[in-house]
């Protein structure tokens, strides 16, 4: 499944309207077993130029909210589509298509995996507008490129372009701008095309483990373990490999 962040007069810029439907659809895609992975993609020529700040203080001026309200704003909007993409069981890739700045950079960086297209540039601009990273910047970007490297994004509010985000791990991998989709498109269906229930587990494993012990984790793996291997989508993967030929999943 692909969803497209649709306001290109605007850059894509988020506005509320947009993060809910970005959310509905998460969480519909997380329950449908027809949908095995999920991509995230702009409209036009950008991906997200962050949030929708025209509107925003628009709105600020003639409703003056409280820092109270504010707050409240912040957590029950934008950060239900972080809580969102958490609690999202399937692969889900943002292909990058030009710019990701602010809101738009974080959007992508709460992603599993990140395609950009050899024009994409990414900025975690809070900064220049004198804001703070409020859209989980502060979290997903050291665990991408480690504490010191992340600082300096956040301090400066710099760009990175393509070949450098592949370089210090922003991004999985570059494509042309004209195969960008076509190839994340073809990833995507490839991870789809695995086992549902041992794809969900390994993404949870995963992550489990970048909170946890060795110890702790490996008895995680353990039990895992022992469940698929008495799923129908093991057996069908052993007898494919004996077969020589494609399993097919089933999810079970």
């Amino acid at each position: 499944m692909i969803a497209r962040l649709n306001r290109p007069e605007k850059k894509n810029a988020l506005s509320e309207d947009m993060l809910g439907l970005l959310r509905n659809a998460l969480k519909s895609a997380n329950d449908d077993a027809a949908i095995g992975c999920f991509v995230i993609t702009g409209a036009g020529d950008a991906f997200c130029s962050g949030g929708d700040l025209g509107r925003r203080s628009a709105e600020d001026a003639a409703l003056d909210p409280t820092p109270l309200e504010r707050k409240l704003r912040l957590q029950n909007v934008t950060h239900k589509v972080a809580l969102a993409v958490e609690e999202f069981e399937k692969p889900l890739i943002a292909a990058v298509n030009g710019a990701a700045v602010g809101a738009g950079m974080d959007l992508s960086l709460m992603c599993d995996m990140r395609f950009a297209g050899a024009s994409a540039r990414f900025a975690e601009a809070y900064i220049r507008v004198g804001l703070l990273p409020g859209n989980g910047g502060c979290y997903f970007l050291p665990r991408l490129v480690g504490p010191a490297k992340a600082l300096e994004l956040l301090w400066t509010g710099e760009f990175v372009l393509a070949d450098e985000a592949l370089r210090i791990g922003i991004v999985n991998r570059v494509f042309s701008d004209e195969s960008l989709i076509e190839e994340t498109m073809a990833f995507a269906t490839r991870l789809a095309d695995g086992p549902p229930l041992q794809l969900r587990d390994i993404k949870k494993l995963m992550y489990q483990s970048m909170k946890t012990d060795l110890r702790t984790s490996l008895e995680s793996v353990a039990s895992h373990m022992a469940v698929v291997q008495s799923t129908s989508d093991y057996k069908e993967a052993i007898q494919a490999y004996k077969e020589k030929r494609k399993p097919i999943f089933q999810g079970k």
